[in-house]
């Protein structure tokens, strides 16, 4: 390969990194909460409300069941709103956040739905408030599951940032589909594959090993 496809993959790398680090992390700050509430508000838990929780899950649901490359066409008027441009490495990140986000508050949900009933019905009984029990009982206790999610959402993320290439989004993706598909450069094609396979699995690997440590140490 030549020093300009190299200096192209490397760029590539970069964007898609930034891309994945951002849309997790936007993706996380409306998430989580939006998780928190899924849980709670479920029948039977600390903070039952079930239409407002009939509303989120059915808007989540929604959202999960897009097609990311559908939910990519559909967002550019929104995209192109917020950012400017609906092409590019920061105007990606909008739709990598909106996809994500249903995916990282179902996630959320789940973990928390693995605490022990008893840690929450001892806390009550204490007199804890609903909120205080969600902060110092549920989410200690998750933690441990909410880190391996985390390292699930992010290479779900990561994979969704290199679809992103097919309407002008960078990173991987761009450098996959325009040199290696559209200028049949098969050496291009494969080693931004196995580039975005190494960074999955590394993303994978650390977010074990930290949710293993974590989980020990408790």
């Amino acid at each position: 390969m030549s020093d300009y496809i190299i200096n192209a993959i490397i760029k590539g790398i970069l964007e898609t990194v930034e891309m994945t680090f951002f849309g997790a992390l936007f993706a996380y700050i409306i998430g989580l909460p939006l998780g928190i509430v899924l849980y709670a508000t479920a029948k039977g838990r600390i903070l039952e409300n079930r239409p407002l929780n009939f509303v989120i899950g059915l808007i989540v649901n929604v959202f999960r069941s897009l097609p990311f490359l559908i939910l990519l066409v559909l967002f550019i008027p929104v995209t192109r709103f917020i950012t400017g441009s609906s092409i590019g490495t920061v105007a990606t990140i909008v739709p990598l956040t909106i996809g994500a986000i249903p995916i990282v508050a179902r996630m959320v949900e789940s973990s928390l739905c693995e605490v022990s009933p008893g840690i929450i019905e001892a806390a009550v009984s204490m007199g804890a408030s609903p909120v205080y029990v969600i902060i110092h009982f549920i989410l200690p206790e998750a933690t441990p599951s909410l880190l391996l999610g985390g390292a699930i959402n992010v290479a779900t993320v990561l994979g969704y940032s290199a679809m992103a290439g097919v309407i002008g989004g960078g990173g991987l993706g761009a450098i996959a589909l325009q040199y290696g598909y559209y200028r049949y450069q098969t050496d291009v094609l494969w080693t931004t594959v196995t580039i975005l396979i190494l960074m999955v699995m590394l993303t994978q690997g650390l977010g074990n090993a930290i949710s293993k440590k974590v989980r020990k140490a408790d």
